[in-house]
């Protein structure tokens, strides 16, 4: 087999300083390749080279300004271009030069962990073979609150679809222990597009507090919200109603099926429950659905003799009917939570190392940076709802 490591040819020079002083060349050659590489990113951001007259020219070179930038295997002294009448600074350095993002961040990450400051200023000692502050650490840390802050409370716009939904975590308050909620609100925007539109930490899923929340998307600019999916939450269904009165909601069919199987009576109705389910939500429209319901709740009350069953599955399963009103394109997406119940389980992941919370700023840090992560991954992604569906909606029309 044909070693690919033979396909590279160097520079004569190179090779041959990196014979004669071996890994030691390496953070010049580094240095001498960054330099240049952000000197011919300025002379593209101005249109014009060194000394060059064009009229398309932008702005002028001024000069260089050093910079010692720190690497887990040394020191780099950078000549970072200026400019003149414009700013500029190279993405090359953002881009290809991460160690002081990488060491912001990961402060950051580990302080968000609910790792103390001490603890990360020995860890990144190690790491990085560098001496850091606990004021850098908390200096860190105030800058992604900034930028979690901006995120949270950023203009809305038009939404379709509304998801709701709360994960609880274990918080440190007032000296106790308790479980603390972080509402979560994801909507589809215009382009069809999951976004995180909001995210609020609380006590509990209280009225009071869902009633805020959803007050302050409103108030953020949402609208155009044309269904509201979530599970059967008291709390979260009082402030529904009063927040978005003429916002159809859909039970989150998943949940209502996980809330039926608690009527068996024993381990083999379970399977029967669920055939049941499966039967009425498998119709091809809401009036066949209806049709099956009434059957079921028939046969569940004089056949099987299960009349709380019964009683139960005739005053809540018409809840989860509401997306058979809308394009059958979005039946699928619109049937469930389940794109936050998703999301949820993500969120358990990254939090089981932190175990308690030391207090529910470090909680709401790192569930808003969680969240944020999920919000650009989704805009990156294809289409929650694809575009010839949002068109045949009367969506924000």
């Amino acid at each position: 087999m044909e070693n690919s490591e033979n396909k590279y040819s160097f520079d004569p020079t190179i090779l041959k300083a990196l014979i004669d002083q071996g890994p030691d060349f390496l953070m010049e050659l580094f240095r001498m390749a960054m330099n240049e590489a952000m000197r011919l990113e300025r002379e593209a951001f101005l249109n014009a080279g060194a000394y060059e007259r064009t009229e398309g020219r932008l702005g002028y070179a001024n000069g260089f300004k050093s910079k010692t930038v720190k690497m887990r295997s040394g020191s780099v002294a950078l000549s970072i271009p200026q400019t003149r009448d414009c700013d500029f600074y190279p993405r090359s350095l953002t881009k290809g030069l991460r160690s002081e993002r990488a060491l912001t961040l990961a402060m950051a990450e580990m302080y968000v962990q609910g790792v103390s400051t001490r603890k990360v200023k020995n860890i990144l000692e190690k790491m990085c073979g560098l001496e850091v502050s606990s004021t850098q650490v908390s200096d860190a840390a105030k800058t992604l609150d900034e930028e979690i802050r901006l995120f949270r409370e950023r203009p809305l716009g038009c939404y379709s679809v509304l998801y709701v939904d709360a994960e609880y975590q274990r918080v440190r308050m007032n000296g106790s222990v308790v479980d603390a909620a972080v509402l979560q609100a994801i909507g589809i925007n215009a382009a069809g597009k999951r976004e995180v539109v909001g995210m609020s930490v609380s006590t509990s899923e209280a009225e009071v507090h869902w009633r805020t929340f959803f007050t302050s998307l409103v108030n953020r600019g949402m609208h155009g919200v044309t269904l509201i999916v979530s599970d059967d939450h008291p709390g979260m269904k009082a402030a529904r109603k009063a927040v978005f009165p003429a916002v159809p909601w859909q039970r989150c069919y998943f949940h209502l099926c996980q809330n039926a199987q608690a009527y068996a009576r024993k381990i083999e109705e379970r399977k029967e429950i669920a055939r049941t389910m499966r039967n009425i939500f498998s119709q091809v429209d809401k009036a066949n659905a209806l049709m099956a319901l009434r059957g079921a709740v028939q046969y569940w009350s004089e056949t099987k003799k299960h009349q709380s069953f019964a009683d139960w599955l005739e005053s809540n399963a018409e809840e989860s009917m509401t997306y058979f009103d809308f394009n059958e394109g979005w039946w699928r997406r619109i049937r469930t939570s389940n794109c936050v119940e998703r999301l949820n389980k993500e969120i358990k992941k990254r939090t089981k190392v932190v175990g308690v919370f030391p207090n529910p700023e470090s909680y709401e840090r790192l569930i808003g940076s969680l969240l944020m992560e999920q919000h650009e991954e989704w805009m990156e992604e294809k289409a929650y709802l694809t575009e010839k569906e949002m068109e045949k909606s009367a969506f924000c029309a």
